[in-house]
């Protein structure tokens, strides 16, 4: 199973170091405010709201999922 606090801290992080407010991030993929922190305490995501925050971020869903350390999309 998938950590989802690493998940949460993953979406966090990347936003961070891009410079995009959580607020920003979750209003543009059509989610709840809360969406992220509520993954962190253990609810979980649809894959379709983690591949939209994905491409929001410009990363690969594997490196949210922890999949991968290297968060750059496979083309």
């Amino acid at each position: 199973m998938y950590d989802l606090e690493l998940i949460a801290f993953r979406i966090k992080q990347t936003s961070k170091a891009k410079k995009i407010p959580m607020k920003t991030l979750l209003s543009e993929c059509h989610l709840g405010i809360n969406a992220v922190s509520e993954m962190a305490k253990g609810k979980t995501m649809s894959s379709i709201n983690l591949a939209k925050i994905a491409d929001y971020l410009g990363c690969s869903v594997d490196y949210l999922l922890g999949r991968t350390d290297k968060p750059e999309i496979n083309k």
